[in-house]
């Protein structure tokens, strides 16, 4: 009885005059309850779930009702959309893409300072520019190489290149292990076209023309009634090399970002150098450099040799720009002696030594009012032009006492010219980079030089915020110009100081440690290499075939294909052809009129090739 109710039900649902009433069947179908069922509309409304609709997905199909439905749905667009984000990230198009913005990130850490770099050029441009310094901050252009988008930029490129190489090696490795391809039916349809008769079997012919083209370097082989062969694989080779090369420059460049130490030291002659991190006047490193990755060595200046042009347009350029040093590696090393020049530096291990810049450091004595000596030393002083005008500081800043019996500090502001122009001669300044007229100009202060509040100074600057200049019972400065040899004596009892005639010189090393730079100059010439071979280097596959006609004649077509079009190919194979034609020509044709018996039959021409 229930089921003859049911299905009344659904008939009388079923009639037009139902006035727009859900469809028992349809609503049974919705819930995956057949009309046809026990429950029919009754089982219907027990349940109050929200009605499924099929929803369609980017990848193909729909998202079917359910839990499963979904989980499926969701695995087939994640893993649709992964793999098309992994075929965009591994085109060529996005690898050059990627090649352009890192070369376009590339600029702003040229143009702006680096805090790596030069960080008091990084803190004068935030204080000369209070609105863009914050703004270049956030945006990390004060360290463009170590900033998240740079970095992000290198990455991808990187696994777009590996991408891109292994699928296409591992296709490469598979030709070179295949064979190549058999003949086209339609030889004619071929750029490179060329035919002819002979008297030569079919078998001879294709014997022939397999000897030929190994001869040519040709990888070639018989298949059915033609001769394939292909050339040129060393393209796809270079292509290869070309981008593995990219990516050992990019792995270089980045070990050698982290990793890479750079310091600069003042050395004055009979002075010495320990590589520790302590020693250096400046240092700056990467990101994952520890004071352990120093190479451990020390050496000495002995002494320092220049040279110059005297006479000519070349006046004072440098002949002679040398550091004669002894150096040591390790604890225990054996004392070596080298000459360190320009662009010849001293290399231990990854780290080099380079001589970048020389200058003056007269030794000067500092005598109290009693004649004692608080200070003997040699002053290294700065050049200012290429005739080594040198400007620096003298600081005494222990043992000193005042004619009171008070201590003090003092500093001499100091000015060397190698090469006087002479008095009444104009200003001071250096005439020639060499120790032909040496001249100190000095003047003094008394007071704190400010080095007991523990901040850093500049050792070639004085801080004469809290310090007084000498002056005479005239209230004039007093100052002087020594040569070699003489004394300016302060006034009041404060003392003197000496221009000694021991005038040394100093250079400065700057040390640098970059490991990866040999991988990176290795694969900068892979690269070249690489490029030129993929460039000039084109890969073309010829076919001979070798059938016997309609009248038992053997014919003979030949015909190639290259990957991309060039105008050597028809050359090459009207060449390949006279080859074969010489041991299988022409055969003449019976009903032609007779010819010369000593005429060499005529040679195929390549269609295309240049007509002679």
């Amino acid at each position: 009885m229930s089921t003859t109710d049911t299905g009344n039900t659904s008939e009388s649902a079923a009639t037009p005059e139902d006035d727009g009433a859900p469809d028992p069947v349809s609503t049974s179908r919705h819930i995956g309850v057949s009309a046809d069922g026990e429950l029919g509309e009754a089982g219907s409304q027990l349940s109050t779930a929200p009605v499924e609709t099929a929803v369609p997905g980017s990848f193909g199909g729909t998202r079917k009702p359910g839990a499963a439905g979904w989980l499926a749905w969701t695995a087939r667009e994640v893993t649709g959309w992964a793999r098309w984000f992994w075929r965009q990230l591994t085109s060529m198009r996005v690898a050059l893409i990627l090649l352009f913005l890192l070369s376009l990130g590339a600029i702003p850490g040229s143009l702006i300072p680096q805090s790596g770099t030069d960080a008091q050029k990084v803190a004068d441009f935030k204080a000369a520019h209070s609105v863009l310094g914050p703004v270049y901050d956030k945006l990390g252009l004060f360290h463009v190489y170590s900033s998240v988008w740079f970095s992000s930029i290198y990455i991808l490129l990187f696994i777009s290149l590996i991408g891109c190489i292994v699928p296409r090696t591992w296709q490469f490795v598979g030709q070179l292990r295949g064979r190549p391809p058999g003949a086209p039916k339609r030889l004619t349809r071929l750029p490179a076209y060329a035919t002819w008769r002979t008297a030569a079997e079919p078998e001879q012919v294709r014997e022939i023309a397999l000897q030929v083209l190994k001869q040519k370097r040709f990888r070639a082989h018989i298949e059915k009634d033609a001769v394939a062969a292909e050339k040129g694989y060393l393209r796809e080779t270079g292509n290869l090399l070309f981008h593995m090369a990219l990516i050992v420059m990019l792995v270089a460049f980045a070990w050698g970002q982290l990793f890479k130490s750079e310091g600069d030291k003042l050395i004055v002659e009979g002075d010495g150098f320990s590589n520790t991190l302590l020693s250096y006047d400046d240092f700056k490193s990467g990101n994952l450099f520890t004071t352990d990755d120093l190479t451990p060595f020390s050496f000495d200046l002995k002494n320092f040799t220049g040279t110059y042009e005297r006479t000519g347009p070349n006046k004072g350029t440098p002949r002679t720009y040398q550091a004669a040093v002894t150096y040591s590696v390790g604890a225990y090393g054996k004392d070596k002696k080298t000459l360190v020049k320009v662009n010849e530096p001293l290399v231990i291990g990854d780290t080099k030594v380079y001589l970048t810049a020389h200058g003056y450091a007269p030794t000067v004595t500092v005598r109290d009012g009693k004649g004692r000596v608080v200070f003997h030393d040699a002053v290294p002083l700065l050049p200012l032009d290429s005739n080594v005008t040198s400007q620096g500081a003298v600081k005494v800043m222990d043992g000193y006492r005042n004619a009171q019996g008070k201590g003090e500090q003092l500093g001499f502001s100091a000015f060397f010219v190698p090469t006087f122009a002479g008095a009444g001669k104009g200003s001071m300044f250096s005439q020639f980079p060499a120790l032909d007229y040496p001249v100190l100009a000095l003047s003094g202060f008394h007071g704190s030089l400010g080095v007991d509040a523990g901040l850093p100074q500049n050792v070639y600057q004085l801080d004469t915020t809290h310090m007084k200049q000498f002056k005479d019972a005239k209230g004039e400065i007093v100052k002087a110009r020594l040569r070699p040899g003489e004394t300016m004596t302060l006034p009041g009892g404060a003392g003197s100081i000496t221009f000694d005639k021991d005038i040394k010189e100093w250079a400065n090393f700057q040390v640098t440690q970059q490991p990866g730079s040999d991988w990176a100059l290795a694969g900068a010439f892979t690269a070249i290499f690489g490029l030129a071979g993929s460039l000039f280097i084109q890969r073309r596959r010829v076919w001979v075939r070798a059938t016997t006609g309609a009248d038992g004649v053997t014919v003979v077509e030949m015909a190639g294909l290259g990957r991309s079009e060039s105008a050597k190919l028809p050359e090459e194979l009207g060449d390949l052809a006279a080859l074969v034609h010489e041991q299988a020509p022409t055969k003449p044709d019976e009903d032609a009129a007779p010819t010369d018996a000593d005429a060499e039959p005529p040679v195929p021409a390549a269609e295309g090739s240049k007509k002679q």
